[in-house]
């Protein structure tokens, strides 16, 4: 319930304040005036910690993906709305966890919305849902459920580099919930 509440209040207060303010501009940080946008990022994985507190104990798991995303909007706050393919790949043993076992290929949905731009800096929060192929001892069913905090540098009007720490939930809907978690970096192109 703390992790729910947490969310709620990183995505709710930020979004009224900045709909007062009108802060953003009318072009979408995430991908300018273009309708299109691919990106392709690597994460480092890290065994304890959610996005808050900040995980801190690195492993042997990494994470790829390929995300197609199409800007809309949530509650007039811009956003992209997204379709990731992801796969997860785990070496050796550390801190009692076999990381080879969670090798597997993931597909979610995800909605970020844009909190912060400055000049070619923004930032961003956003959520999802999916599957992964296979249940594990990790996470105990094959639903997964997604969070990110991204913080954006726009180096022209097509790309963009990104940074991200993610989490991986399956919300305690089966009795395993360990969760995966990364930070990362990506590369992003508009057109």
């Amino acid at each position: 319930m703390k992790k729910i509440s947490l969310i709620l209040l990183f995505l709710v207060v930020p979004s009224f304040a900045m709909a007062d303010s009108c802060v953003l501009p009318e072009k979408n940080p995430f991908m300018g005036n273009y309708a299109d946008q691919v990106a392709f990022s690597i994460g480092q994985g890290f065994d304890t910690g959610w996005l808050l507190p900040p995980p801190v104990r690195p492993v042997p798991f990494y994470i790829g993906t390929i995300t197609y995303s199409q800007p809309t909007t949530f509650f007039r706050i811009p956003a992209r709305r997204s379709i990731n393919v992801s796969e997860t790949v785990g070496f050796g043993e550390k801190n009692g966890w076999k990381w080879q076992d969670y090798t597997i290929p993931m597909i979610y949905l995800t909605e970020d919305i844009a909190l912060f731009k400055y000049q070619r800096i923004y930032m961003g929060m956003g959520a999802g849902a999916g599957l992964q192929a296979h249940e594990n001892k990790r996470l105990g069913a094959k639903l997964i459920f997604q969070f990110k905090v991204t913080f954006g540098y726009n180096f022209n009007k097509r790309w963009a580099g990104e940074f991200f720490i993610q989490h991986f939930s399956n919300a305690n809907t089966a009795e395993d919930n360990h969760s995966y978690a990364f930070y990362g970096l990506g590369f992003t192109y508009n057109y």
